[in-house]
């Protein structure tokens, strides 16, 4: 079909030419834009497949835990040098109030000279001035008034060489004063320097190990954020609260719906999950992992000698689960597997489950396992 300009006439060669063109580099960028996605999309597919891989996941935490541990030994000790500053400051002013003191005391040895001064002004030697002295015709009141003299001029070259002395210490003080100052100062904004980036590191571990758990189908809260109880940097303050009295706030949600474990935990049995997935192809089972007092208190009632007592229980401290799907049954392939594999995150059965009472559904996260495997 022939080509119409806006005015109903056959549009020029050059303008159909033009369009052509256009259409190659339409068909061009479009190309462009698919190759771009493709490129997107593999990469997207990589990265889920990374974050998949328990090693890569155990390594974001651990980084993240020394991350952390970096950042509070940088912490503690811009707080010692604090001290050590203070302690300092404390030493400088005991030395300027004795200085003070000091000059105190060189006023009163002054006041002598400035009284001796005033009674000669009272009391002058005589008309000659020594000149009768030196002709032996002075008497006991001159003789006096030149004791007084040379008395004055001793005490006087005594207080000059005091006054020296503690002007020297003055000085001194001063600039030892500065330059404490100045080199806390410096150290002081070198170390904040180095923990605002230690900070910036440790935020950036957390971030990536954030989207890690994300893509593996933990839940987030409608900003998009993973759930502060997530965050393995929080394990210590978990730590501060009662047995099964940890707010959900502090808890980590695990992949398998309905269930929390505290951060460290959660996030290594992330690790083990991905790891049995590759194994026998399906998630763990899981029937309970963190319960608080309540929950605790109902079983223990109602299971009596197969529960702990209220407010003993690692379940209360988010560091216990109860596994179902093949691992409740002793010897099987997955109690075996995870018996063989679970140190490798953190997670053991204990001794007493394999006699007293039997349980080999439960498992414990033990953080000084996972630390040294």
């Amino acid at each position: 079909m022939a080509m119409t300009s806006l005015a109903g006439v056959p549009a020029a060669a050059p303008a159909a030419a033009q369009a052509v063109e256009a259409g190659q580099a339409g068909q061009v960028g479009k190309a462009g834009q698919a190759g771009e996605a493709g490129k997107a999309g593999q990469q997207a597919t990589q990265e889920v497949a990374a974050a998949k891989n328990p090693k890569n996941l155990t390594e974001l935490r651990k980084a993240a835990q020394r991350s952390a541990q970096e950042l509070e030994d940088a912490t503690r000790a811009l707080e010692k040098r604090r001290t050590e500053f203070a302690a300092a400051e404390k030493e400088l002013k005991e030395k300027l109030k004795a200085l003070e003191t000091a000059e105190r005391k060189l006023a009163v040895v002054r006041q002598p000279v400035s009284q001796l001064a005033e009674l000669l002004y009272q009391q002058p030697i005589g008309a000659n001035g020594v000149a009768s002295f030196l002709a032996g015709d002075s008497n006991s009141d001159t003789l006096r008034a030149l004791a007084n003299v040379n008395h004055m001029v001793t005490v006087r070259q005594h207080a000059v060489e005091e006054t020296s002395t503690l002007a020297r210490q003055t000085q001194r003080l001063a600039a030892e004063a500065q330059e404490l100052r100045a080199g806390n100062l410096l150290a002081e904004a070198q170390m904040s320097a180095e923990i605002d980036l230690l900070r910036k590191k440790s935020d950036k571990v957390v971030k990536s190990l954030t989207q890690a758990l994300v893509k593996l189908g933990i839940k987030v809260d409608k900003v998009e954020k993973a759930a502060l109880g997530c965050n393995p940097l929080r394990a210590a303050t978990a730590e501060e609260y009662p047995n099964g009295l940890i707010p959900k706030s502090m808890l980590c949600p695990l992949q398998q719906k309905g269930f929390s474990l505290r951060a460290d935990a959660a996030i290594a049995f992330v690790s083990l999950n991905e790891a049995y997935r590759r194994q026998f192809g399906k998630p763990m089972c899981v029937t309970d992992a963190y319960r608080s007092l309540a929950e605790q208190q109902s079983i223990y009632y109602r299971r009596p000698g197969f529960a702990a007592v209220p407010g003993r229980s690692n379940h209360g401290l988010g560091l216990a689960v109860d596994l179902c799907g093949g691992v409740e049954r002793f010897r099987s392939p997955e109690f075996n597997w995870l018996e063989k594999h679970g140190k490798k995150y953190g997670w053991y059965h204990p001794d007493w489950a394999y006699r007293s009472p039997f349980e080999p559904w439960h498992w414990e996260y033990d953080p000084e396992i996972d630390s040294v495997v």
